[in-house]
């Protein structure tokens, strides 16, 4: 079996990590892969959002299965391409990502099934959605329609800074085109939770859910990112209440894009807000694809099974009556090493010093910004370089783990939180 995976970042390390832990016999190619995958599998040359490149590497390399990690292949066509070419994909066609490319659309198709999230308007022209933050109440969010690489929603804790948003998106172009449509949203207090699904388009199952860490800063302080760690599971994810997601949010959402005739095939993330007073959770967005970072933590806590699932979703033919993903009694905590400058220019090409010996079964280095130079060293090649994901009988453990690990790696300027998974440490004390 040839399985291709396209994109070069920690998500799609830790996709080729857990589909060889499948079958270790497979040939896996990724394009274009980072420093990390090229140990594990064979990197093409490329890049992911070349949507007739990938369609043309599948077809020279005969592969079997193609499985896409980031959203932009996704919102250009990928999968629509290659089912074209008769090569199974597991991922959702250009409409079906609509999901993710179009906030706007994704908040009008929940609207329409009734499923509960924060009441948001979509403005293009500016003064409009300035006089309609004039008559909100505070605080409020601020969010990018389009594609934002996870730096898309601003909350804005007055009226003068949601003000501020709105004009930096729409008039400044600070986002370029992803800000050319903006969503004015009240804000969802509560806690976050990312919860994920396998599907098919009309059955579906969920995996276990993790919380992300967005600011970049220990404390929760500083500037969004793209996420500076994640944990899994967690605790407020309680039987009852994934129940109550899978009933109130994935049946209704994946029944209207059948409606729409696009039918949403591959994995679905949910971006929740849970309420602290036990109240209905509220969809913040969707994804079409995994999470980064919470693939590093939800695939190394999720039991194997993995690529026979995305192959048969794939193919079609799927009916999953025997999966056991949605709970795990394995933690993981995932820690990111971010180079210096990020979330703002970072600073590239310094060397990266991983202690020999590092990794075991219970700690792996996914990869996700590096790069080997001329000279064979490692480089840092991107703004997030590495993810550190521990794992334990429970999240203090994995953390622990996480962060010793993070602590001896090496390079110049290294930047990285202390506590991911404070919150569940918390709740376990």
């Amino acid at each position: 079996m040839k399985v291709l995976i396209v994109g070069g970042g920690g998500r799609e390390h830790a996709l080729l990590w857990a589909l060889r832990r499948d079958n270790p016999n497979a040939s896996f190619f990724c394009l274009p892969g980072n420093a990390g995958t090229a140990t594990l599998a064979t990197n093409l040359p490329g890049s992911a959002s070349d949507v007739a490149a990938v369609a043309a590497a599948a077809k020279t390399n005969k592969i079997d299965l193609v499985v896409v990690g980031p959203e932009g292949p996704l919102a250009a066509g990928l999968a629509d391409r290659l089912h074209k070419a008769g090569i199974p994909v597991f991922g959702p066609s250009q409409a079906a990502a609509r999901l993710e490319s179009s906030k706007a659309f994704a908040k009008e198709l929940m609207v329409r099934a009734r499923v509960a999230t924060p009441h948001a308007k979509a403005f293009t022209d500016l003064s409009e959605a300035l006089r309609y933050i004039g008559q909100q109440g505070e605080p409020l969010v601020v969010k990018a329609s389009g594609l934002a690489a996870g730096k898309g929603a601003v909350v804005c804790r007055t009226k003068t800074d949601a003000r501020k948003a709105a004009t930096a998106m729409i008039r400044e172009q600070s986002l370029g085109p992803s800000g050319a449509e903006i969503l004015v949203e009240e804000f969802a207090p509560g806690e976050e939770l990312s919860v994920l699904a396998l599907t098919d388009g009309e059955h579906f199952a969920i995996l276990p859910p993790a919380q992300d860490h967005k600011r970049i800063g220990t404390g929760d302080t500083g500037p969004n990112t793209g996420g500076m760690g994640a944990y899994c599971p967690v605790g407020i994810a309680t039987d009852a209440l994934i129940k109550r997601v899978a009933e109130d949010i994935f049946k209704p959402v994946l029944s209207a894009m059948v409606e729409l005739g696009s039918p949403y095939r591959g994995i679905l993330y949910a971006g929740l807000m849970i309420p602290e007073d036990g109240g209905a959770p509220q969809v913040i967005e969707f994804n079409c694809r995994f999470g980064d970072p919470e693939a590093q933590a939800i695939l190394v806590a999720t039991p194997k099974g993995l690529l026979p699932v995305m192959r048969m979703v794939a193919e079609g033919g799927w009916v999953p009556t025997s999966l056991k993903f949605g709970t795990t009694k394995r933690s993981a905590v995932a820690t990111v090493l971010a180079a210096p400058g990020y979330p703002g220019e970072a600073t590239t090409g310094g060397e990266i010093r991983i202690p020999d010996g590092l990794e075991n079964n219970d700690l792996v280095v996914f990869h996700a910004g590096t790069s080997r130079g001329a000279d064979g060293k490692l480089r840092v090649a991107g703004g997030r370089v590495l993810s550190v994901t521990g794992a334990g009988p429970d999240i203090a453990t994995a953390a622990e783990k996480s962060r010793v690990a993070a602590e001896a790696i090496k390079f110049e300027g290294k930047q990285f939180r202390t506590d991911i998974g404070w919150r569940e440490i918390a709740r376990q004390k």
